[in-house]
């Protein structure tokens, strides 16, 4: 499927650490659409054809749905138009009950630069803490991409998601 452009695959990694590619793991891995709005389409397609309210209300931020998939796509998107790989990290919390999970890796010159994605204008990253106490000698920039206005918090950069492209 990748080699016919219609997705963008994000590959799990064991070890993340510079040259992701030596520890990812050829049967784990996340699929994105190539075309955010094919998958928007898709995503809400329950009867013949898609309504225009979706579209108004995904565009006016007005649809009460979990769109984190949407904009954890669309981000996958920008970072291979940037001439990005796309690679993950996941792994258990410490009660073993869920799984933190970082949603982009980013090779830095000998550092990397964890990603997470939000969906609405919430500022927990739990996933981010986590890896930053577990990795910190590892990383260069932690970012949380997410909806509202470029911020800090403490070591993480908030990003508004158009600002992708420039990581």
């Amino acid at each position: 499927m990748q080699a016919s452009m219609c997705i963008n695959l994000s590959r799990h990694v064991s070890d993340p650490n510079v040259g992701l590619s030596l520890s990812e793991e050829l049967d784990c891995y996340k699929m994105f659409v190539c075309d955010t709005g094919l998958f928007v389409t898709l995503a809400f397609w329950d009867k013949s054809y898609t309504e225009n309210v979706i579209y108004e209300k995904l565009l006016s931020d007005k649809l009460s749905a979990n769109l984190g998939y949407v904009y954890e796509n669309l981000v996958a998107q920008m970072l291979i138009a940037a001439g990005n790989e796309l690679f993950y990290h996941s792994w258990p919390t410490p009660d073993g009950k869920h799984n933190y999970e970082i949603d982009f890796l980013l090779s830095r010159g000998n550092k990397l630069c964890p990603l997470e994605v939000k969906s609405s204008g919430y500022k927990t990253h739990a996933s981010l803490d986590a890896f930053q106490m577990k990795f910190s000698e590892r990383i260069q920039h932690s970012y949380l991409v997410y909806t509202k206005d470029l911020a800090k918090d403490q070591d993480v950069l908030m990003l508004p998601v158009f600002m992708v492209s420039l990581i």
